[in-house]
């Protein structure tokens, strides 16, 4: 049996690039391709009929949550991962009712990325291995889709994922709770601690990841919408 294929829809290049050396990583399965809008992702599906999609939610012409949708009713076979720093309760649930394999929260953990995708694998090799149903059968299938190892926030505060340091981390997130209300932008915190704004949005994700912070996306009068942190109340 040959490896399982993979289609990456990510608007933002380096992330993408970031997925696919993680897949590089996990034996029996491999990238067939990488669209960076809806647009792109409509066109590779038919060509490259990949066996896996793993999915963002915001894309600037259109929603990853209607590109799972549009999946399930041309192309059934196709199973989908959803990766996205999109926490909305919504989301979450229109994932669900689509049929998503898996939904992870950005920034990515490795451990928790592997798990789920050799649970995945495993779920496919079950379905090609099945000759006939029986309710213990379906059981097993069912069960290898629907368990989900989630580690506890404090699990995972205790051991931050590389490139996340405790310093920098206490730094972001005095900063951002000693700031006025309205919820702050990566730009704003970058501002405030001196770090680049690049390493205060991964931070911030990062405290959204452990459910310490909530993220909105505000529209302003021109480009994309703009990502705001805001607290969550305990």
């Amino acid at each position: 049996m040959g490896d399982s294929s993979v289609l990456i829809v990510e608007d933002d290049v380096k992330i993408a690039e970031i997925n696919a050396k993680l897949i590089e990583r996990i034996e029996g399965i491999s990238v067939s391709g990488i669209a960076t809008t809806i647009g792109e992702a409509k066109e590779l599906l038919p060509i490259i009929k990949p066996d896996l999609v793993l999915l963002d939610v915001y894309f600037p012409d259109g929603s990853g949550i209607d590109l799972l949708w549009h999946m399930r009713s041309h192309f059934r076979d196709t199973d989908v991962i959803m990766i996205t720093a999109a926490k909305e309760v919504q989301n979450v649930g229109d994932a669900i009712r689509g049929g998503a394999f898996d939904f992870i929260l950005k920034p990515i953990v490795f451990n928790r990325f592997e798990e789920t995708i050799r649970k995945y694998l495993n779920y496919k090799t079950k379905l090609k291995d099945v000759n006939a149903m029986n309710q213990e059968v379906v059981d097993s299938l069912f069960h290898t889709v629907r368990k989900r190892h989630i580690s506890s926030n404090a699990e995972v505060a205790a051991t931050p994922p590389k490139g996340i340091d405790q310093h920098t981390l206490s730094l972001i997130k005095n900063s951002f709770y000693e700031s006025k209300e309205g919820g702050m932008t990566a730009e704003e915190i970058s501002k405030i601690t001196g770090v680049s704004r690049t390493t205060s949005r991964r931070y911030l994700e990062f405290l959204v990841s452990l459910g310490q912070l909530r993220t909105e996306l505000v529209y302003g009068t021109v480009g994309r919408p703009e990502r705001r942190y805001f607290a969550n109340e305990n």
